[in-house]
């Protein structure tokens, strides 16, 4: 049965106020709850069965202790994603298929006092002078807020949740997003100490790689990371994280990636990892890594791993220092590695699609050459994708690998391929 809404408000004020500035047990909101909510059912002398009630209760301690309604889809481990669009429509993200959940929000206000405790949690605002905003979660769920007037149906909230089972290259090995032979190149690429992109769509996974990827970091390294929200979960004792600002409520005061990148460069830093490159810092990012600071980390919205190249060089011309393309492309080439390309499949299954070397310039050109690549084979009857990875080629710069002591030619083997 429906939770009636106008009861569920009254029982939610008068509960909430019998307890002030208080901070009251589970135990105490539900005894607190029941006590209210038989008043009132006998007041209007409507009658709910025992379900429905333990059903109401629960959904009031969850409005006054949690985040409402999203409460129990924040615990679901299977739920990848929660996209409320408004406060009567709530989707979810189960094994890459959406569909709308049974929950909703009473109204609009209950789903922006539920907002509004993430945002204080998070140290953030969100009104008329700033009307969406990207923060986290303490759990590391990475949350996108825009309201009205721009979100024309009601507040939207995106919340892409923290997938904190992958701790190891074997669950990605698991999960088939790769096979043995590409978790030998990842650990080989770490210890190298090469500089690595991970790029896809949202919600592909490169955060999640990230993640798993840093795990092969070595404990006495110095590991600098700058993120606009705190997306990475790293183990490593010796981690500094650094957060951009937005503006105040003045419209001053916001510190962006570009700033802390150019300050973290001073922090005797032994790796960078970078939340996202996204403007003006990839030109920064660039000068970094053909300067000495081997082995960073950075995220990068492209389909493809050419993609990854037109969007670097791009971004370094929003520097605006005026540099040539002929030099953007001179620094890509001697400073980026190795791309790590991901992809959301048709049956929401993810896969990382291409490991690409960055090997040169020819001509002007950047040369790439894929290492390893998945080939797409069709879908089954019940609409599961077929395709298997492929080893294409060897690296063609292995001075690096050499110098760690990795005989690369003994992990990559051209033509091997494995079912995926």
């Amino acid at each position: 049965m429906p939770i009636d809404k106008d009861l569920k408000r009254e029982v939610r004020m008068e509960t909430g106020m019998k307890f002030g500035r208080n901070t009251p047990s589970v135990a105490q909101i539900k005894e607190t709850t029941r006590q209210v909510l038989e008043a009132k059912l006998k007041q209007k002398q409507q009658p709910l069965a025992p379900a429905d009630k333990e059903t109401f209760i629960n959904a009031i301690v969850d409005d006054l202790l949690g985040y409402g309604p999203l409460e129990q889809l924040l615990h679901d481990d299977n739920i990848t994603e929660i996209m409320v669009n408004g406060p009567g429509g709530i989707y979810i993200e189960k094994r890459g298929k959406k569909t709308l959940s049974s929950v909703e929000f009473d109204d609009e206000a209950h789903l922006r006092t539920m907002l509004e405790k993430m945002l204080v949690q998070a140290g953030r605002r969100l009104d008329e002078s700033s009307p969406y905003v990207d923060f986290s979660l303490k759990d590391g769920s990475r949350i996108n807020a825009i309201i009205s007037p721009l979100a024309v149906n009601g507040s939207t909230i995106t919340i892409r949740k923290f997938l904190g089972g992958l701790t190891s290259l074997d669950h990605l090995i698991q999960l088939k997003t790769i096979n043995e032979a590409m978790a030998a190149l990842f650990r080989a690429a770490i210890k190298a100490r090469l500089n690595i992109v991970f790029a896809g769509a949202t919600g592909a996974g490169k955060t999640a790689t990230l993640n798993v990827l840093s795990h092969e970091l070595t404990p006495d390294e110095r590991i600098i990371t700058i993120e606009d929200a705190l997306e990475l979960k790293l183990s490593q004792a010796h981690v500094v994280k650094l957060l951009t600002r937005p503006n105040n409520i003045e419209g001053k005061g916001a510190v962006s990636v570009r700033q802390l990148f150019s300050n973290t460069l001073r922090m005797r830093p032994t790796r960078i990892i970078l939340g996202e490159l996204r403007g003006e810092e990839a030109l920064d990012y660039l000068q970094a890594v053909n300067s000495g600071h081997d082995g960073t980390l950075a995220v990068l919205h492209a389909s493809t791993p050419a993609d990854v190249i037109g969007r670097l060089e791009t971004m370094a011309m929003y520097a605006g220092l005026n540099l040539p393309s002929s030099e953007i492309r001179r620094q890509i080439a001697s400073g980026l590695n190795l791309i790590i390309q991901h992809e959301q499949l048709a049956d929401g299954s993810r896969k990382i699609t291409y490991i690409t070397e960055v090997a040169g310039m020819k001509d002007g050109e950047i040369i790439l050459n894929d290492i390893f690549r998945f080939e797409f084979a069709g879908l089954t009857e019940n609409g599961q994708v077929l395709g298997e990875f492929k080893t294409v080629n060897r690296p063609v710069n292995t001075e690096r690998f050499k110098k760690r002591g990795i005989r690369i030619e003994e992990i990559i083997q051209p033509g091997a391929s494995q079912p995926a």
